[in-house]
C-alpha cells in the first residue's frame, strides 16, 4: 500500500501532521519505535492518576488558533503552573516576584523589593569592577549582575550545577541572558494568555489526533531507512538528525532526565505540581506530583493515594533518551552542517525536537505544524 506520508515519531509533530493530512485527504502511515504512542507527552496511568512518564508537561500558548486548534481535540483543564522553590527547607515562590521578595527580604511594596534588587546588583558589579572585570565572564558573575547574590545563591546556584552537571563559574554567561522579575504578588509562572492540561491527560490529545490515522508501534525506522520510497511519497521525519544520517559528522550531545517514581499513601504529598529543590546537596532538582496537573480543591483527597516523580538531570549517553540540545559551540556547528545536509535531502521534511536540534514548548510545534502547505 503506498501512502502519501510516512511519519516517523508519533509525538506532537508528527501527530499533528497526520491529523492535519488526514483533514486534507492524504495517507499517512505513522510509526513509532517505542511501544505506545505520543512519544515524550505520552502519560502511562497508576491509581487512578495520569503520570508524565517522561516529565512534566505544561501546555501554555497566546496564540488563540493553537489554544482552539488543541481544544476542537480535548477539553482543555484550569490548571495554572505555580512552581514553588524549597531552599534548606524554606519556600519560595517562582517566578521571582512579590511573594518570593518578601520571602526573601521581608519587604513589602515594590519600590522596596527594587530598591534591594538594585542594592545587590550595584554590590556585584563593583566586586567584579575591583577584580578588573568589565563583563561577566560566566554565569554565576552574568546572574549576579542581574539579580543580586541573595536571589542566586539560594534558588538560581544549586539548581542550575545540578541542572547542567557542572559549576557555574565553568558555565557560560550567555545562558542566562535576563531574569523575569514582577514587581506584583503573582505566582503564574507563563506570561501567556492561555494555559492548561488535556482533561483526561495527553493520551487524550494524542488518540484525538491520530483517531482514523494507521499507526504501527515498535517499530524502527533504521530497518526501512533504504527502503522508504517504496511505502510513502513522502517522509517526515522526527527522530534525532544525527542519527538520520548515520553520524557522519558525528554525535550531537544532550542532557538528560533520570526519573524515580514512588506510590505514596498520602492524599496530598506536597500540596502542589511541581517543587524545586534548589540547594547543590539535594541531588535531584525537583519533586513533581502528578495528581494536582489535573485534580483540584477537594479532588485531590477523593484519591486515597498520590505519586511522586524526583527528577535527576544527567549527562546523556547513547542508549539514554535525548532531551536538551547542548548549546555549545561545538554541538551548534555540528547541528548546522546537519541541518544543511537534511535542506538537500529529497522529499523529506525534518520537524521537531530531535529532527532540528532545538527546544520546543508544545504549543509552537503545533503552530509550526499549522503552517504547512499539505
Amino acid at each position: 500500500m503506498k501512502y502519501d506520508y510516512l511519519i516517523v515519531g508519533s509525538g506532537l509533530f508528527g501527530a499533528t501532521f497526520a491529523y492535519l493530512a488526514k483533514q486534507k485527504g492524504k495517507r499517512c502511515l505513522v510509526i513509532d519505535k517505542r511501544p505506545h504512542l505520543g512519544g515524550n507527552i505520552y502519560c502511562e496511568k497508576m491509581e487512578g492518576i495520569n503520570i508524565h512518564k517522561y516529565g512534566a508537561h505544561i501546555f501554555h500558548t497566546s496564540n488563540k488558533q493553537v489554544w482552539d486548534f488543541v481544544n476542537s481535540i480535548v477539553e482543555f483543564n484550569r490548571y495554572t503552573n505555580s512552581p514553588v522553590a524549597n531552599y534548606k527547607g524554606k519556600l519560595y515562590n517562582l517566578p521571582f516576584n512579590m511573594n518570593t521578595f518578601y520571602q526573601m527580604w521581608g519587604v513589602t511594596t515594590p519600590e522596596k523589593a527594587m530598591a534591594k534588587i538594585e542594592e545587590q546588583k550595584a554590590e556585584a558589579v563593583a566586586k567584579m569592577k575591583s577584580d578588573g572585570i568589565t563583563e561577566p565572564r560566566n554565569l554565576e558573575e552574568q546572574a549576579q549582575v542581574l539579580i543580586g547574590k541573595d536571589i542566586y545563591e539560594k534558588l538560581i546556584k544549586g539548581y542550575t550545577e545540578k541542572q547542567w552537571g557542572r559549576k557555574c563559574t565553568e558555565l557560560p554567561a550567555f545562558i542566562i541572558k535576563r531574569l523575569p522579575v514582577r514587581l506584583v504578588f503573582d505566582n503564574n509562572y507563563f506570561n501567556d494568555k492561555y494555559q492548561g492540561i488535556p482533561i483526561g491527560g495527553y493520551n487524550k490529545l494524542i488518540e484525538g489526533l491520530l483517531n482514523g490515522v494507521e499507526t504501527r508501534t515498535n517499530v524502527d525506522f533504521s530497518t526501512m531507512k533504504d527502503s522508504w520510497h517504496n511505502i510513502a511519497d513522502k517522509l517526515i521525519y522526527t527522530g534525532a538528525i544525527d542519527e538520520y544520517f548515520d553520524y557522519c559528522y558525528g554525535k550531537l550531545e544532550y542532557r538528560t532526565v533520570r526519573f524515580e517514581t514512588e506510590i505514596l499513601d498520602t492524599p496530598n504529598y506536597q500540596g502542589n505540581a511541581v517543587v524545586n529543590y534548589t540547594e547543590r546537596e539535594i541531588p535531584y532538582t525537583r519533586i513533581i506530583e502528578h495528581k494536582h496537573f489535573e485534580m483540584f480543591g477537594q479532588e485531590v483527597y477523593d484519591s486515597p493515594k498520590t505519586i511522586i516523580s524526583k527528577e535527576y538531570s544527567t549527562e546523556w549517553q547513547p542508549g539514554m533518551e535525548p532531551y536538551y540540545p547542548v548549546n555549545d559551540k561545538r554541538n551548534n556547528e555540528l547541528a548546522d552542517k546537519y541541518r544543511e545536509k537534511a535542506r538537500n535531502e529529497q522529499n523529506v521534511i525534518f520537524g521537531g525536537r530531535l529532527a532540528e536540534y532545538k527546544y520546543y514548548d508544545m504549543a509552537p510545534i503545533i503552530e509550526k505544524v499549522l503552517k504547512f502547505d499539505f
